[in-house]
């Protein structure tokens, strides 16, 4: 049997990092996390690195963590595979990693921190599209680099996105009275359980069909307009909800008028269902792949299912 590869997971305490960390150990890859020092003074991501470290994972500590060029190189050149999911604050220090896999000079796979639209294809109007242009240029350098990378786009993860039906930025539950629906309502929408994220991100890091591709992970059965999503929840709970629809016109003027991160936040509801970035163009050999196809024996949560928690 083919030796698995060595996993390095870049902000492994992160919303998607974790469930990263947790898809490589299952699946039996030597896993590593680079943390910085100062992440185990935060009690909660300290219990987080804890329950790594228990579980098999090999902490790399970095005090200056991607700012040491150094300790970047020599915790690099312990893997196979660099997989980063930092946040926005930190998108633009990735050239530092590409900088420190070059010197390197061993892995053979670079997955940078994207996990949204494909941000070569998304039309970002306001601070959304400043997002896009920053992970759109962590790609240009990996390639001018020569580094071989894999690109994930998820498009609209559930936690996001489908607990809330797109509603307020801060809610927790679906809407029980009244949905603001984005748009016309009928532009189509991909929904993604995070769990399912990190496993056909795991899943992708070996194979040769995701080298230098896109792996967009599209499930068909979690292809959902904003309309068919609210008509959904409908039936779950048995009663019709008041619906209000706000025009593109209305949306460009709220995102001017709102600040951060409301903003930003209705810059990518403007993205997802008013301008339809996830499903208006076709995935072509050329430079991209569908997970649910490459990987049919994952069981991936429906929105179906997951909608089922909260009736």
């Amino acid at each position: 049997m083919e030796e698995k590869s060595r996993i390095l997971i870049i902000g492994g305490t992160g919303y998607i990092g974790k469930l990263i960390v947790e898809a490589s150990l299952r699946s039996g890859h030597p896993t590593f996390a680079l943390i910085r020092t100062s992440t185990v003074s935060d009690p909660v991501k300290a219990k987080t690195v804890e329950g790594f470290k228990s579980s098999g994972v090999t902490i790399l500590n970095v005090r200056g963590f991607l700012h040491d060029h150094k300790s970047l190189v020599s915790a690099i050149e312990q893997v196979d595979v660099v997989i980063s999911t930092v946040g926005a604050s930190q998108l633009g220090h990735q050239v530092k990693i590409i900088a420190a896999i070059k010197e390197a000079g061993n892995v053979k796979r670079f997955l940078p921190s994207e996990f949204g639209n494909d941000v070569d294809r998304a039309r970002g109007v306001g601070p959304a599209k400043t997002l896009f242009k920053i992970k759109a240029q962590i790609r240009r350098a990996t390639e001018a680099e020569g580094i071989p990378y894999t690109y994930v786009s998820p498009n609209c993860t559930f936690g996001y996105f489908l607990e809330t039906l797109s509603q307020e930025l801060y809610a927790t539950a679906p809407p029980r009275d009244k949905v603001t629906i984005v748009g016309h309502g009928n532009t189509k929408a991909v929904f993604v359980d995070e769990r399912d994220i990190g496993a056909y991100t795991i899943k992708a890091v070996d194979d040769p069909r995701t080298l230098n591709k896109i792996l967009y992970i599209k499930p068909p059965k979690n292809i959902y307009s904003f309309n068919e999503m609210a008509a959904l929840w409908e039936k779950k709970i048995g009663k019709s909800l008041e619906k209000e629809y706000v025009s593109d016109e209305q949306l460009l003027k709220q995102i001017e008028e709102s600040s951060a991160p409301i903003d930003f936040y209705l810059d990518i509801l403007h993205s997802v269902y008013v301008n339809g970035d996830q499903t208006y163009f076709e995935i072509e050999p050329s430079f991209g792949v569908e997970a649910s196809e490459l990987y049919p024996e994952i069981k991936y949560t429906t929105v179906d299912e997951h909608l089922d928690q909260f009736v």
